[in-house]
């Protein structure tokens, strides 16, 4: 389908009578113009996006979508099927499905991991890569500080053999997560309530926090080992990589330059705030995107 041809559309959401794609990845449909995919990090849900999608849906048709495992997408049962490879093709079933052949992506945190692994397994379908607060994962495991360890424990709790995670946090998982939000964004970060709810709901949910806990686990177990292996490839499509100013990748790397060996056409800005600037800071987090997709588009703001 030609780039933007589609007629707005608000909250489409998957319908018995949609591809196999639509039913397995809960997604929502909002505005007209060329295509993006917005895509969420750990342990949030679609719902991160609510004050960004509608800013870009002005320009653009934006796609949000729950990760494979997260929210009300399906959940996968073994390990090895929460890895970023995919979640990846998952998103890219998805846009086809919806009559995307190539579209614009952006992730947050693991949607950043996805979109990154995407970018390494289907660039043909990629218009442009943006990657939020992240730096690569092949990176960030085998060069983990005790330092970074420490900031982002969770990397290493939740990659534990199951059930051990899981029966700890099921004890009270909404204040489990909530220590995550305010431990890595800032005791003093903002969310805003409707958001915060449908990451409670989904939170209390098991399955839920089975597949997070695959996530990690297969981070190290699957993903390393393809990203080690695709060390010597490069992205070629436009690359945006935006990180926030006072979070613990910012601190503890110069987030840019891990990206400089891997993205060939590459900018890259910080936003105000911590980990999760998209949910504290949404405005500047849409300005910065649009510029970027803009460009990319040429369209003008």
């Amino acid at each position: 389908m030609r780039e933007g041809a589609r007629p707005p559309l608000l909250h489409l959401k998957a319908e018995p009578h949609m591809s196999h794609a639509t039913r397995q990845i809960a997604h929502d449909i909002i505005g007209a113009g060329p295509p993006v995919l917005l895509l969420h990090g750990f342990p949030q849900t679609r719902a991160m996006w609510h004050a960004i999608a509608p800013r870009l849906a002005r320009d653009f048709t934006v796609v949000t979508a729950d990760l494979r495992g997260y929210g009300a997408s399906h959940k996968p049962e073994t390990m090895e099927q929460m890895s970023f490879r995919a979640m990846a093709a998952d998103q890219v079933a998805l846009m086809q499905s919806l009559g995307f052949d190539r579209f614009h992506v952006v992730g947050h945190d693991r949607g950043g991991r996805t979109a990154h692994r995407m970018a390494l397994d289907a660039p043909q379908a990629l218009l442009s890569l943006t990657v939020m607060d992240i730096v690569p994962t092949q990176l960030l495991l085998t060069e983990m500080t005790h330092e970074i360890a420490r900031a982002y424990y969770h990397w290493l709790f939740l990659a534990q053999p199951e059930p051990l995670p899981e029966t700890l946090i099921n004890r009270d998982p909404v204040a489990y997560f909530e220590g995550i939000l305010t431990g890595i964004g800032g005791s003093g970060a903002a969310f805003d309530p409707t958001a915060m709810q449908a990451y409670r709901t989904a939170w209390r949910d098991p399955q839920v926090v089975r597949c997070m806990c695959n996530d990690y686990r297969a981070a190290s177990d699957v993903d390393l080992a393809l990203d080690t292996a695709d060390l010597h490839r490069m992205v070629d499509v436009p690359a945006l990589v935006l990180y926030g100013a006072d979070g613990i990748m910012a601190r503890h790397f110069d987030v840019p330059a891990t990206w400089s060996a891997r993205l060939s056409d590459m900018q890259s800005a910080p936003v105000t705030g911590g980990h999760f600037f998209p949910d504290t800071h949404p405005d500047e987090t849409a300005d910065a995107l649009h510029r970027f997709l803009g460009q990319q588009a040429q369209i003008t703001p």
